[in-house]
């Protein structure tokens, strides 16, 4: 299989690149079923995946996409998670996943300068992180033009729905310039939708790289995908 990071050829049934690590196979945000790299439909509930993006699309996000959870969560959350990892491998744990994504990102970009859109994505995706962080929340995917998050896990947290919450309106507050300095210089909106849910998970696997995976337990990851999905652009 082809590593869809540095496009090293892989031997047949290895689970994760021979040359970079990245892990050959992703889930999907609506179901969590396995999808392969070049997917561009979930075989499983038949969601649309970021793989069917255009090559521009694609390649304004990559600079986030192809990243490892530690190069882009700050150092006081990546101790905190590195030390907890132990206790939490294998472990049940009630959480509240969030997603956000920019509404129309696809058709925002199409025929812009790619170094534009990479700047109007990336600088989206920046603030979304931020929010997160903020509340001590945990992005453990970039989907090209959105993210996935996680409060509750692997950083414990009671309160984990209330942080959502908060992260979720200072993401939509925190929008607002850029999307102003964006409709005034490029001349696109720049809407951004969010959509949560709590419910269990379980932590599978922690690795040194701060790479984790989380499978759901019942329905909690796709009803989040869900309430993003019919969330209007600019609300939660």
């Amino acid at each position: 299989m082809e590593c869809a990071n540095c496009r090293t050829q892989n031997r047949d049934g290895v689970l994760f690149c021979e040359r970079c690590g990245t892990k050959l196979e992703r889930s999907c945000p609506s179901c969590s079923a396995a999808v392969p790299p070049d997917a561009m439909f979930c075989g499983a509930c038949g969601h649309k995946l970021a793989a069917d993006a255009p090559v521009e699309a694609r390649a304004t996000a990559s600079a986030l996409a192809a990243e490892n959870p530690g190069s882009y969560t700050p150092a006081h959350l990546a101790e905190r998670i590195l030390n907890s990892r132990a206790v939490l491998e294998g472990e049940r744990k009630q959480v509240t996943v969030l997603f956000a994504d920019i509404c129309g990102s696809l058709g925002m970009i199409d025929g812009a300068d790619p170094e534009h859109a990479q700047q109007i994505l990336d600088t989206s995706v920046q603030v979304m992180m931020d929010a997160v962080h903020r509340y001590e929340g945990t992005v453990n995917k970039v989907l090209g033009d959105g993210i996935m998050a996680l409060f509750g896990a692997p950083i414990a947290h009671e309160d984990h729905a209330v942080r959502a919450a908060y992260a979720a309106l200072t993401l939509q507050r925190e929008l607002q310039p850029v999307a102003a300095e964006v409709r005034r210089k490029h001349g696109v909106e720049v809407r951004a939708r969010v959509g949560f849910h709590s419910g269990e998970v379980v932590v599978r696997t922690i690795g040194n790289d701060l790479s984790m995976t989380y499978d759901a337990i019942g329905p909690t990851v796709h009803l989040a995908s869900r309430m993003e999905q019919l969330a209007a652009p600019g609300t939660v």
